[in-house]
């Protein structure tokens, strides 16, 4: 059961990824333009945000 759940949540990430490039090809190649002039530490920085905002929201809907 626990593989069918990763599973599941890995296909909804790629999902939710591919809906901007499919959507607004023009505007995700200006983002990835701009995410190429941020530092690492600017970049890090972000991912650990958007980590803390996955775990907080996975603790408020599973519990």
């Amino acid at each position: 059961m626990a593989w069918t759940e990763i599973l599941t949540a890995f296909a909804l990430v790629l999902i939710i990824e591919g809906l901007l490039p499919f959507a607004s090809p023009s505007r995700y190649r200006q983002m990835v333009a701009q995410l190429v002039m941020l530092g690492d530490n600017h970049i890090r920085t972000v991912g650990l945000v958007i980590i803390v905002i996955g775990l907080v929201l996975l603790y408020v809907v599973r519990s």
